[in-house]
């Protein structure tokens, strides 16, 4: 009996590890900052809207997860014949959204603290106060398999800039042009987000935050 029970128990951890890792988004290659891609005179300008366009996130803790948007400011991108060539976008960190609380149930305070507008705890996470933007400028576009393009570029958060590669589905739409990529996870400490990470801090027991931060982007643009 005592046999079997342990086959039972092994084969439910591996089960639950199999599901975790196929629930888990992929990471985003992480490395130094690249030079921004350019594009032909003879290219296409689209411009941002910055009403359809978002960037989802997602943060984890032993306890459950945050969730919510952050909107675009501006960008554009170029592109030849429909084919994407070079782009960048500013990202309005002023505007973080958590959409898995209500007004009045801890919404508003999260809010605050994530932007650094709480007094005393401005640097913890974004301190949109110093830095009320974040960017990314397009480096390299790499077809891959079934339709999908590795895009690559710069990211800009609190001043320190690292290029990631994350897959993303490119299509044209009318005069628009969407990229929208599936959720992918980042390092947030490569930025200097370090609250509550037990990779910089110790004794933090179980009230530490993850250091992976998952995102998705939806980025439709217009021909200008």
């Amino acid at each position: 009996m005592k046999t079997k029970f342990l086959k039972l128990s092994l084969l439910l951890t591996i089960i639950l590890t199999f599901s975790n890792c196929k629930d888990k988004a992929d990471a985003a290659t992480i490395s130094e900052a690249e030079e921004a891609a350019k594009s032909e005179n003879t290219s296409e300008k689209y411009t941002v809207n910055v009403v359809e366009s978002s960037i989802h996130w997602k943060g984890f803790k032993p306890t459950g997860t945050h969730m919510g948007t952050i909107k675009l400011q501006n960008g554009f991108m170029n592109a030849i014949d429909g084919t994407l060539e070079s782009g960048s976008f500013e990202i309005d960190m002023t505007s973080i959204n958590v959409t898995d609380l209500e007004s009045g149930d801890g919404k508003e305070s999260l809010e605050a603290h994530l932007m650094g507008t709480v007094e005393g705890k401005e640097g913890d996470f974004f301190n949109v106060n110093e830095f009320p933007t974040a960017a990314f400028e397009i480096t390299g576009i790499t077809p891959m398999d079934n339709g999908i393009t590795k895009l690559s570029g710069n990211l800009t958060i609190k001043g320190k800039k690292q290029n990631i590669s994350f897959p993303v589905n490119i299509y044209p739409e009318g005069d628009s042009m969407i990229i929208k990529s599936e959720p992918f996870l980042i390092d947030r400490t490569l930025w200097g987000i370090n609250y509550g990470s037990k990779s910089i801090f110790d004794n933090l027991g179980d009230k530490f935050i993850n250091d992976d931060m998952e995102l998705q982007i939806v980025v439709i643009a217009k021909k200008a």
